[in-house]
């Protein structure tokens, strides 16, 4: 029924759109464009996911850049997670603090200034000046520029630096041209902004001076498209071409011909976090719970159709280079829960369905977001295994959810989307989510023996051991129950039988190329 229900739904957007005033929309003001234009739905372009310009350094982020084609890093990840040359040609590392990069010599930005040491870093060092993550992540120090070679220097030895500046905040922007009050930078890669507002869409056209290969399209708009409902309804009328962030359960509407999917396993997982300060939460009993209580199997089975992983811990299993498969979690166990609840002193004395402990009952505030369609159906899917167990689940999805992140009394679970290994590497989630005081350790939790092993991973240069520590973290966090993996998502990015070059990406960066194309 709720399929049924969902394609209605659709059919009506789709006829809404129709017979709209449709000269207000992005798409239709690109149609006087001469040559090849395109129009892509996607539902993250928004303020709501911290993406409200295409300035790499502005946000914690910064994806829009690299995303949409605009920036370039140093370096480049492969479907298999390898760093490989970009805007680098090369690097070596001393093995303790110095790494040399030396850059490509035939490429511009858009504006035609040369790509060179010193163009780089006066990137990099507004970049470290600025943003609020590289600082702690680089480690940089000094930077010195000599035509086409860099010399970086560390605070201490960073193994992971070139992982680092492959982030989509190391985009390589011309400092003098770009707009840092709109947000609106000057890049190396195939396209240029012309037109951006915030939540509404950013149109780009062709960067005349690319320096790998000439881009196919003549102008591209992308459109923020945040329902679910809406971006299935405006592929389906053909107001766009291509999509991205498409619900699961969409899915159906374009299985018939005319579209195509491109599809890929990522780490982007849907997980957890424990509010530590929570009254409730603090009960190590309760989180225990909760993790026995969630169907990890059932969400992805059911909700997602298929499409994606049940999650162990902070990697996919294929992440074996750094413990995807190696570490063990609590499973679906609701009669074990309801053990682990009861000896814990959580009992249901009034018959609800609902336990209570010392007059206070089992309710759990769940928080999320809309904007990745996978997370209100994540709620839900828990909100109905933990009633199963007596955990009474009051579920807050909202656009809004800096407001409630910031006010730590007013939410226990916080379940958001993140990729844990962007760089390739297995330091970032760690440094990001785990350790006191970081941006992304919305629960607050603290443990000293795991802060210890995050500093020591952030020195080791042996693959092998850095291997080794990302397992026994892994296992360290999931003893406590701070952190619950539920699945981990298959990027399915679905587009019009007449699109080429739109294709997905394990990293879940590199959407917009020279190699787009519509025919």
């Amino acid at each position: 029924m709720k399929k049924a229900l969902f394609l209605m739904m659709a059919a009506c957007l789709a006829v809404s759109l129709l017979t709209g005033c449709k000269s207000s929309t992005p798409a239709d003001t690109q149609s006087t464009a001469s040559g090849k234009v395109m129009t892509i739905g996607d539902t993250t372009f928004n303020s709501e996911n911290w993406e409200e310009t295409v300035d790499p350094h502005r946000t914690y982020n910064g994806w829009a850049c690299i995303r949409y084609g605009i920036g370039e890093t140093l370096v480049h990840y492969t479907d298999n997670m390898e760093l490989e040359p970009w805007l680098a040609k090369e690097w070596s590392s001393d093995g303790d603090c110095t790494w040399t990069i030396t850059l490509q010599d035939n490429i511009t930005f858009s504006n035609g200034r040369k790509l060179d040491g010193a163009a780089v870093k006066q990137c990099l060092d507004r970049l470290i000046a600025v943003h609020d993550r590289a600082p702690s992540d680089t480690k940089i120090v000094d930077i010195q520029a000599e035509g086409q070679v860099l010399t970086i220097t560390t605070s201490e030895p960073n193994p992971a630096l070139m992982n680092y500046l492959g982030d989509p905040y190391g985009c390589i922007i011309d400092v003098d041209a770009s707009d840092f009050e709109t947000g609106i930078v000057i890049g190396t890669g195939p396209y240029v902004v012309v037109d951006m507002v915030t939540d509404s869409h950013l149109t780009l056209t062709k960067n005349e001076n690319y320096w790998n290969g000439t881009p196919k399209l003549d102008q591209l708009t992308i459109r923020t498209l945040s329902n679910g409902d809406t971006l299935s309804a405006a592929l389906q009328a053909g107001d766009i071409d291509a999509a991205y962030g498409m619900a699961y359960e969409a899915y159906p509407n374009f299985e018939n011909g005319g579209y195509q999917f491109s599809s890929v396993q990522t780490s982007r997982a849907f997980f957890c976090s424990m509010n530590m300060e929570s009254p409730i939460l603090q009960d190590e009993a309760v989180r225990k719970a909760i993790a026995m209580g969630i169907n990890k199997e059932g969400f992805v089975d059911t909700l997602l159709d298929g499409h994606g992983v049940p999650g162990s811990g902070a990697f996919p299993d294929g992440f074996s280079s750094f413990g995807g498969e190696q570490v063990t979690t609590e499973t679906y166990d609701p009669e074990g829960a309801r053990a682990v609840l009861e000896k814990a002193g959580w009992v249901d004395t009034d018959g609800d369905g609902i336990r209570e402990k010392d007059g206070v009952k089992l309710t759990i505030r769940w928080l999320t977001y809309p904007s990745r369609q996978e997370l209100p159906l994540l709620a839900e899917s828990a909100q109905a295994s933990l009633k199963e167990i007596g955990i009474a689940v009051d579920i807050n999805c909202t656009a809004n959810r800096r407001e409630f992140l910031a006010d730590m009394s007013s939410w226990d679970i916080y379940a958001s989307a993140l990729v844990t290994a962007p760089s390739g590497d297995p330091q970032y989630f760690f440094t990001t989510s785990c350790l006191p005081g970081m941006s992304y350790n919305f629960g607050a939790y603290e443990n000293p023996e795991v802060t210890a092993m995050i500093q020591e991973l952030s020195t080791e240069f042996d693959p092998a051991k850095r291997g080794e520590l990302a397992v026994k973290l892994q296992q360290a966090i999931l003893d406590d129950n701070a952190f619950i993996f539920c699945s981990f998502l298959e990027m399915n990015m679905i587009s019009k039988a007449n699109v080429t070059g739109y294709t997905a990406h394990a990293c879940d960066y590199y959407q917009v190329t020279a190699d787009l194309d519509i025919n």
